[in-house]
């Protein structure tokens, strides 16, 4: 990524194709069609001084600069200066200056769900984020200058709370977001205005990392691609300053898992290889395999997929000391099974494809029920495949209620993907009904 410590004011001007110049004219022109008659004595050496850091504008010339790039005001009350700017769309530098940037830019891609809801990183951008990862050592913390000091008591507040929500199951969890995005500003806060020790800073990032994390998953699960890629680039920029490397690993997977399920296969290879060098826990390598396996298979590259498949095996059965990584403890032989199925789907092997994923769906446990509205879909396709419809349309129904009772948006879309699939048998009695159904979803 070339120059990453560009202002955002100069991202959000030449994202436009502004020189300082048009950005003057236009602040001019915004002054003078407002009611209350504002005066623009902004110049081009201000703008510069602006974009350079030397100075801010006052609260006068930010609303004229969100009237030029038609930011809503309440974004100005929402977030301090310059995080409110539309900033650029590649992920933010990894480093300890770029944590609380990174956070603000996810939390205002969050609040601002109409936009860009499709929007990803390209596969260049996510490739050079996972280098800068691989090879970048984390930076060490520094004492925050002002405000009070945070203490230990209050961090373990905020550490229990924080898993207690991440702990609850789905269908709860879909009504708690709104706390976890209030908990994660908290945090955010913290970081930016209290004092704290490296230690307690370094606590701090790694909350801001999960917290991050898990918003970026539900964002996902609604369809947000745009707010769930900010929310994980948030996420692994705090990682990294709290010299995490396992978690960061699991960020990467997430930008990998949401590339595959975007169609972009190619743009998942990079970051999982990169992950896979820098973890070393044998369940994150077993996940981290199956996921590369995924990308693989998707680009139809069968002796790479099968080589991931047999190392994601054996990773799995390896035994270890230490527990496994929060982000991929749920990892088991389940997940296992119906992924491997679905690799063999992709590569054409219908009959082995089934067998797998029944034999994943009778070991998940039924607590992971978002898990098995998405893995209730890959068994549909198959026998859709197969030619088994009627069975097809038993599953993929119970698959859509499960998803619509969850409130899982990304399990309700992958079930109405399987709608060309059906068209040609709206002989069969529930296919019609299905179709339309589907229709309104």
């Amino acid at each position: 990524m070339d120059d990453p410590i560009r202002h955002p004011l100069t991202y959000a001007r030449l994202l436009r194709g502004w020189s300082q110049n048009d950005l003057v004219a236009r602040l001019h022109r915004a002054a003078a069609m407002r009611p209350e008659g504002l005066r623009s004595g902004t110049d081009k050496a201000a703008v510069s001084k602006w974009e350079n850091g030397r100075k801010t504008p006052n609260i006068e010339s930010q609303l004229l600069i969100a009237d030029a790039f038609d930011v809503p005001i309440s974004d100005l009350e929402r977030y301090p200066w310059p995080h409110w700017l539309p900033g650029r769309d590649d992920p933010a530098p990894l480093g300890a200056a770029y944590t609380v940037q990174a956070l603000r830019d996810a939390q205002r891609a969050a609040m601002n769900r109409e936009r860009r809801t499709f929007l990803t990183y390209s596969a260049l951008a996510l490739a050079g984020l996972a280098s800068q990862w691989a090879a970048l050592e984390p930076d060490r913390l520094t004492t925050a200058l002002g405000g009070r000091r945070v203490d230990d008591e209050l961090v373990d507040w905020l550490e229990d709370t924080s898993t207690k929500l991440t702990a609850l199951p789905t269908e709860q969890r879909q009504h708690t977001i709104k706390l976890m995005d209030a908990h994660l500003t908290t945090v955010t806060d913290l970081l930016e205005g209290a004092r704290y020790s490296e230690a307690t800073g370094r606590r701090l990032h790694h909350l801001a990392a999960s917290l991050s994390s898990t918003c970026g998953w539900y964002r996902f699960d609604q369809g947000q691609h745009y707010a769930a890629g900010k929310l994980w680039n948030a996420a692994l920029t705090n990682a990294h300053t709290a010299r995490d490397r396992d978690l960061g690993a699991g960020v990467l997977s997430d930008f990998a898992y949401q590339s595959i399920w975007l169609g972009h296969p190619g743009s998942a290879v990079e970051p999982l290889s990169q992950a896979l060098i820098h973890t070393s826990h044998p369940t994150a390598r077993s996940l981290l395999y199956l996921r590369r396996a995924r990308a693989h298979a998707a680009l139809g590259a069968a002796a790479d997929c099968h080589r991931d498949l047999a190392a994601a095996e054996t990773a799995l059965l390896t035994d270890a000391t230490d527990p496994a990584p929060g982000w991929c403890r749920w990892m088991s032989t389940a997940d296992l099974a119906v992924d491997s199925g679905q690799c063999l789907l992709d590569l054409g092997r219908t009959d082995e494809a089934r067998a797998r994923i029944d034999e994943g769906l009778s070991l998940l446990p039924r607590a992971r029920d978002k898990t098995r509205g998405v893995f209730r879909t890959y068994e549909a396709r198959s026998l859709v495949q197969a030619r088994e419809v009627e069975q097809a349309l038993v599953v993929s129904t119970e698959s859509l209620d499960l998803a619509t009772r969850i409130g899982a948006d990304r399990c309700v879309t992958l079930v109405r993907e399987l709608a060309p699939a059906f068209k040609p048998y709206q002989q069969v009695d529930g296919v019609p009904e299905f179709l339309e159904r589907l229709r309104t979803a």
